[in-house]
């Protein structure tokens, strides 16, 4: 959890835009990803990644 915290949150923070960025809540950019697993349980689902959505359209990789 801790890492993946460090790739969003704390990144945001760092880089002063985590009033935009970093988390997903109303009013801010919501970029994220679809995974089969549960990340904290396994770190290495990451690793296969079914979808992102960014700006608010989906890409898959088919």
């Amino acid at each position: 959890m801790k890492a993946i915290q460090s790739a969003t949150m704390k990144a945001a923070k760092l880089l002063r835009i985590d009033n935009q960025l970093g988390s997903i809540e109303k009013n801010k950019w919501a970029d994220i990803i679809a995974l089969d697993d549960n990340p904290i349980e396994n770190i290495k689902t990451l690793m296969n990644v079914k979808f992102v959505m960014k700006d608010g359209k989906v890409y898959k990789n088919e």
